[in-house]
Formats: C-alpha cells, structure tokens, sequence
C-alpha cells in the first residue's frame, strides 16, 4: 500500500470499479499459476527494517519526514507514526554469503540513518516496542502526515464505528480505549521475505503456521508498554487489537480480526488463500487502475495485480502470502510479520537465518502436515510463545515438550540441515546459528527487558527507569553484540547521556482517590493503612476535584459527629497542578512558593500522577 495513491472506498460506482479489478486479478493470478509463468528460481529472500528515532532523552522524536529528506534513499519509507520509518532492503538470491550480505547491506542503510538522525539531534533505535514510548504520544498529532495513514485511520474508524477498545493481560493488565489507529505505531518489526515455488506454496503455507510459536519464542522483544510488563511478544496482542475494526456488541462475534494467526489450514491453490480474505475482509481503501490485469495479460505483460495487492495490504496475517514482481518476473512469497525488530543487527539476521532454515529443512515426515495435526494446536502454540517466550511448552509431535529442548535438539539441526540443502555459506551457518543456539540457552530480548526493568524499579520511578533501560539498550544495540551477551542491568544502572529530570521521572502514578459523597471516616483510614499523606478527589474518567491532606483531615480523629461528614464538605477545591512534561526543578519551586507538600500532575483536567516533597 506504501507504494499508491489511496481514497476511502465509498460509492457504488467507485466499489463497482475496484471489485471488478479485483477479481480480474484473481483470474489473471490463477492463469499465471497454471501456465506455469510465476518464476520458481532462483529462490529470493528479502527484509523490511522498521525502525524508532528518538531524541536526546530517548522520548520518541517525531521528525521522520525531515530525517527522510536528509537521507535522500529510496530504500526508506515511511510509517503510520512520526517516529517510525522503515527500511526496504534489496532482495538477495538465497546462496553463499547472503545472509552476511543482508548483514552488510543493513548496517549500512541504518549507518544512513544514524548520519542523517544525529544532523537532527536524533538517534535510531531498533526494537519491538520503544519502553519509552507513552500515551501522549499516540495522538493524532504524531501521525505521520501521508495521505494513505488518514485514509486508513478514517475506514477504520468508520467501520468500526466505536473507539477502539484495548485489554492485554500479563504480569501488569494495560485496559484502555483509544480514538484512532495510532496505537499500531507503538509496534516496529523485522519482516522477513521467502520466495515460494508455486507448486510448493500451500504446503509451505502451513508449515510456515506450524513453525511460527518455536520461532517466535526464540526472537521475543517486547514485554513492556506503557511502563507495564505484559507479553514476552506484546507486539501480538497489541497490533491485533490496534487495528481490529469488528465492534464490539452484545452478540457473540466470530469474526476474525485483521490481524490475525488464522483459524484454519490452508488448501487448493495460492489464490485460495486472496479468495479467502477477500471473503472475510471488506476493502478499505482503492486507487486508480489505468488498465486490466487479463488484458495485460493477453498483451504478453506481467500484471502487478494493484486491487489484489491493495486489499492484501490491509490484511495483516502474521504469515502472509504476497505476489510480487522483479526483474519484469512474478513471483509468489511469504512474509513473515511476526518477529519484532532488534534488539541488534546480528540477533535480526540470526533470526532471519533460523527462519529460512527451517523453511527449507522440512523433513518429508511434514509434508501435507495439515492431515496430521490440529490447526488449533498449532495455533495455540503462536499464542502461548507471545505470552511465555522461552518459557513456555509446545505441543510437538505428540507429547509435551519445552522450548529449549525442541529448539536445541531439533530445530536447529534442521535449520541447519535447510541451509545446507540451499547452498548457503557454512561459516554463515555457524555464525547465525549459533547467535540462536546462545539465546536459547541464556536470555531473549524480552527477559533481558524484563530483568533489567525489574531491577531498575528497585531504585527508580517507572518512567525514569525506562529512560535508563532505554539508553542502555541503545548502548548494547551500537555494539551489534547479540542479546544473549547482555549484562542485567543493577538497581543502580545510571546512564552517561544527560537527561534532564522531568516531573514524569518523579511522579507516583499508582495512586489511590477519593470520590467527593464518600465519608471523611473512610478518608481518614485509608490514609492510615496506607501511610499517606494526600488524598485527591475524583468523579468519572479520573477528572481531578479536590484534595485531603493528612493536615486537613486529622483533627476529625476524635470528632465522632463530624468525622460522618462527606468529603466534598471539607476537600480543598483551589489545587496547585503540574503538567508531567515541567521541569523537576519547576516543581520544586511552585512547593516552595505555596509552601505545599504535594503537587498534583494533570493532563487537561485528568489526574495522572502525584509528586510528593519526598520525591523532590
């Protein structure tokens, strides 16, 4: 879709056009497939490189079409946030050293980006999910400012007819609603490309599905948003949701969302599995189409099947069939969407590596696998690798087995085996193998996060010891030393960039309120279990009314009459706020002006946080 002009699809006329040029390109692909034109060697492979930019406080920078500018590459492009942007990178025959290649070529594509973020006081980060990345910047205003994100957004929006609505539950639980698609740009991934032989395509589908949870649990990155530790992979929960455009109703909705793993095995041709997600998904967006993909055809040109491709775009499979051309060629391929970016160079081309590898190693025991397992099994082995990582077990060959036994003892003998067979490098097979066979045994990215940011909370505010974890991981990522290497952080891990101290860093956000009818006896115990000193007063969606303090409040202790009065009866109304955004130091002063003991932290008029004389 990053490649075409988009409208919102709206209008009989308008809709009548696309559905015809989209079924045309169904014919044309089953007459490419029959008549033997899509290429089937050489094998390609290929990547896309997403990517965070952030600013000296390692706060996503929302500057992406200016870095874009200065880099000046047609290798680069741009995504749904601000702070995002994406690498496409050349495809390479799958041979000898094209995975120390792929290697080469990405390190210096993302050296152009370095170069040209640094002119802007910026610098790159590749990860699952920023950990520094908040609420306030998922608003519209961050949206990157392309046509196609606001068309997106719109059909989206407009055929959901309702904000979207977020519930991902791990360790911590993240409950929200949000009004647009921008929660989607939290998510940055390294999409890997195979080129499938089309007599081999829906075979190699589904044993692509079956691979995906060991693969996946190897290569998690992202267990943290918001401050929260939710998933090992949280990217799956959250892209699922950002973009599911099913409402929510008392009727029981077995739709699939957009995003999805499937819910079935894949049979008959390639062009089943277009059918299929036509059949399920309505068409957001169209463009212009100047001609016919069966008249192209007939005049011995090679369709690119743009109506096709379009709604395949908007169609995120975590394994995803594609039709493409290079070279004046079609050819067929699958992506695989699911692997989170970074958290280094080496750890991405290893996981790329281990992918392939088991693509192309499948033993004969797995062909026609769709007769001899449970789809859902396969399924619910995607799901528990999202949540548990290397710590979880998978279903395999029918009996129970952990994820470290069945990657160390079988995976990667037959990734192994699979690039052998494909002609690739041995001292690349060695390399990159063993990045995952090191992993497996020490650390993922996503438990590197987590017991770092678990130890950083020891001695830090949530939002401080993101900024921290953040600049450290930034630190390892420009070393290119795989993950499994990685020191924990300690409790008092610091960083050398100099951040400056913002309300954000300090402010407790775990806060217990008050509402203006509850009785002042139950203030005054609450405040003595907790051992606090400040009570805010709230009604609806956090909207901040009034504060107790301990001062206020301890004088009732012996008042039995007065003690049954309300809250709203005694609370202060004339407050001293802060935004999270002001300086430490701005906070300290407005303390000492009003020689007050707590600042309260707003956004407009909702409570966010608390800043305390102890915190200061």
């Amino acid at each position: 879709m990053g490649t075409l002009n988009v409208s919102k699809l709206s209008g009989k006329k308008q809709k009548a056009n696309y559905f015809h040029h989209l079924i045309r390109d169904l014919e044309a692909l089953d007459i490419m497939v029959n008549e033997g034109i899509i290429e089937k060697a050489p094998i390609r492979i290929g990547a896309e490189q997403e990517f965070f930019i952030v600013g000296h406080d390692f706060l996503p920078e929302s500057n992406s079409l200016e870095i874009l500018k200065l880099v000046d590459d047609p290798h680069f492009t741009t995504e749904i946030g601000n702070y995002n942007l994406e690498i496409n990178l050349d495809p390479l025959i799958l041979e000898g050293k094209c995975f120390s290649n792929l290697h080469e070529e990405l390190k210096n594509l993302l050296d152009k980006a370095k170069e040209a973020a640094a002119r802007k006081d910026s610098k790159i980060i590749i990860t699952g999910i920023l950990p520094t990345i908040s609420h306030n910047h998922i608003s519209l205003e961050n949206m990157t400012p392309v046509q196609r994100y606001f068309v997106l957004n719109e059909a989206a929006k407009e055929s959901r007819a309702q904000d979207f609505s977020f519930h991902i539950r791990g360790v911590d639980e993240l409950n929200l609603l949000h009004d647009s698609v921008m929660l989607e740009s939290c998510n940055t991934s390294w999409q890997m490309h195979l080129q499938i032989d089309p007599d081999e395509f829906i075979d190699l589908f589904n044993w692509a599905q079956v691979i995906s949870g060991p693969v996946l649990a190897a290569c998690c990155n992202s267990p943290l948003l918001f401050g929260k530790e939710l998933w090992s992979e949280t990217r799956i929960a959250l892209f699922t949701q950002s973009v599911d455009v099913r409402t929510n109703s008392l009727l029981l909705n077995d739709s699939q969302s957009r995003v999805s793993f499937e819910d079935h095995w894949q049979t008959g041709t390639i062009s089943d599995i277009f059918k299929d997600n036509i059949s399920r998904f309505r068409s957001l967006v169209t463009s212009e189409f100047e001609k016919d993909s069966l008249e192209m055809l007939r005049e011995g040109e090679i369709p690119k099947l743009k109506a096709m491709s379009l709604h395949n775009g908007t169609v995120y499979r975590w394994n995803r069939a594609c039709y493409g051309t290079g070279g004046g060629k079609p050819h067929l391929r699958i992506e695989n969407r699911y692997i989170p970016a970074g958290p280094t160079m080496i750890d991405q081309i290893a996981n790329m590596a281990f992918w392939i590898g088991l693509m192309k190693g499948r033993r004969e025991e797995h062909r026609d696998i769709h007769e001899k397992l449970d789809f859902k099994e396969v399924k619910a082995n995607f799901f528990r690798a999202a949540r548990y990582g290397m710590a979880c077990q998978f279903h395999w060959n029918n009996r129970l087995i952990s994820s470290q036994e069945l990657i160390l003892e079988e995976l990667i003998p037959m990734a192994r085996i699979g690039l052998q067979r494909a002609g690739i490098n041995y001292d690349d097979i060695d390399k990159y193998l063993s990045v995952i066979q090191k992993r497996v045994g020490s650390r993922n990215g996503a438990e590197w996060m987590v017991n770092s940011y678990r130890s950083l909370l020891k001695s830090k505010k949530k939002n401080e010891a993101n900024q921290v974890l953040t600049a450290n991981l930034y630190i390892n990522q420009e070393k290119d030393i795989p993950v499994s290497e990685w020191e924990v952080l300690p409790t008092g891990a610091t960083t050398t960039f100099n951040i400056e101290k913002k309300v954000f860093h300090i402010m407790n956000t775990s806060i217990i309120s008050v509402e203006k009818n509850d009785p002042v006896e139950l203030v005054v115990n609450i405040m003595k279990w907790k051992n606090i000193h400040h009570m805010p007063v709230v009604k609806g969606d956090k909207e901040l009314i009034g504060l107790l303090t301990w001062t206020d409040i301890k004088k009732y202790l012996d008042q039995p009459k007065e003690i049954k009065l309300c809250v709203k009866e005694i609370m202060k109304t004339e407050l001293i706020t802060i935004s999270q955004d002001k300086k430490v130091d701005e906070a300290r002063q407005l303390m000492a002006k009003y020689n007050i003991n707590c600042l309260l932290v707003t956004k407009g008029d909702k409570l966010v946080g608390l800043v305390t004389s102890n915190d200061i």
